[in-house]
């Protein structure tokens, strides 16, 4: 099936589809193929959105732009600042972009480089090789290791094969990953607050496993066994919600009385901020749209923190996953993106909202952010 972006019309300018990515959005998740492109005007076009969108095939279609129909209409978008890219995202997407243009494809890449499809889908194809683990590397090559930081157990295997390594970690990531081995010099229990599976947990877990524990709520510390209690050390992950952080640092606290860390100043202050901003604009809004991947712990924990201020609130990968379902009756949307998501991406729902009537786009902002991070050297390959 056929859905317009732009009507083209002999004599006039083209009418533009903004919406039409939302109605291809529902097609897809019905099984119908979906081609998006201009339709002239002696296509089949049976029913038009406020925006212009049209089917060139309406049997097939019909029922899903009725429901699109059905929430067209003017609304306001609460734009929360900051959102989108951090700085350590930058950085990591501009070594992957540097090492391309200095080696060449392929340039290996050890995991997501940063935990966002699209970000993924464009470096791949300029050429970025997307790997689960280093034996999937031909030694020799380049391997970039992702923003979320690696165990020395990878550096060491990186080593054992003759790699080319760069390394994208995240400083933030770095400084928890140094934090847990001046605490496992000391001789100290370090508690690490994180969810597992997490490839930066796995990576900070990797600098002392045998001195490390994992906790992921406030219920976790309840069973806690360590060999001295007045040695504990307590770290988190980066990209963790900065109340439910606190609720498991308190918990440690009480059960631990020496206990020593600083969690709080562990999640980056790109997360903190993103969360702010959600709690600033969530209880004016009806609806909150986080733009993001599923495998974002950021984007994830900003959908959290809406709902915990009441507010219905869905994380999206991208446009076409917004549901007409969610947007019945909702006057006021909240829409922001996790720091690994690119900015374009809001921009794209904005654009498609409008393609459904009338919207006044607000932004509130809660911070500056001003941090840049230095890239590492990345030289010539030396040809052997």
């Amino acid at each position: 099936m056929r859905v317009a972006t732009t009507l083209d019309r002999d004599g006039a300018p083209p009418v533009e589809c903004p919406a039409a990515p939302l109605l291809a959005g529902s097609l897809v998740r019905q099984g119908i193929p979906v081609t998006l492109g201009p339709l002239d005007e002696d296509g089949t076009t049976t029913a038009f959105l406020p925006g212009g969108v049209g089917l060139g095939v309406e049997h097939a279609g019909a029922p899903a732009l009725h429901e699109w129909l059905a929430v067209s209409g003017p609304r306001t978008v609460l734009l929360a600042a900051p959102r989108s890219f951090c700085a350590g995202v930058e950085r990591a997407i501009e070594i992957v972009d540097r090492a391309l243009a200095v080696h060449g494809a392929p340039v290996y890449v050890r995991k997501q480089i940063v935990h966002n499809s699209h970000v993924v889908d464009a470096l791949s194809a300029r050429g970025a090789v997307f790997v689960a683990e280093l034996d999937e590397v031909p030694p020799h090559s380049t391997v970039v290791f992702s923003a979320h930081g690696v165990s020395p157990a990878v550096r060491t295997e990186a080593a054992s094969r003759g790699l080319d390594v760069i390394d994208a970690t995240c400083p933030l990531v770095a400084k928890v990953h140094a934090g847990a081995r001046r605490a496992a010099a000391r001789g100290d229990t370090i508690v690490l607050i994180g969810h597992s599976g997490h490839e930066e947990v796995d990576g900070t877990l990797g600098e002392a496993p045998e001195r490390t524990v994992l906790v992921q709520s406030p219920s976790d510390v309840d069973g806690l066994d360590v060999a001295d209690p007045t040695r504990v050390t307590y770290l988190a992950q980066t990209t963790l919600a900065l109340d439910e952080t606190r609720d498991v640092v308190e918990r440690l606290v009480r059960r631990f009385p020496e206990a020593r860390g600083s969690a709080a100043e562990d999640i980056c202050y790109a997360t903190t901020n993103r969360q702010e901003a959600v709690s600033a604009l969530a209880g004016d809004a009806d609806l909150v749209l986080v733009v993001g991947s599923g495998n974002s712990s950021n984007s994830r924990r900003l959908v959290e923190v809406a709902r915990r201020h009441g507010t219905r609130a869905h994380l999206i990968d991208g446009v076409r996953d917004v549901r007409p379902e969610w947007l019945d009756g909702v006057k006021v949307v909240g829409l922001t993106a996790g720091a690994s998501a690119p900015s374009h991406l809001v921009d794209e729902v904005t654009a498609a909202l409008g393609g459904l009537g009338p919207v006044t786009v607000v932004e509130r902002r809660t911070a500056e952010e001003t941090v840049t991070f230095a890239l590492p050297p990345i030289p010539a390959k030396e040809v052997l």
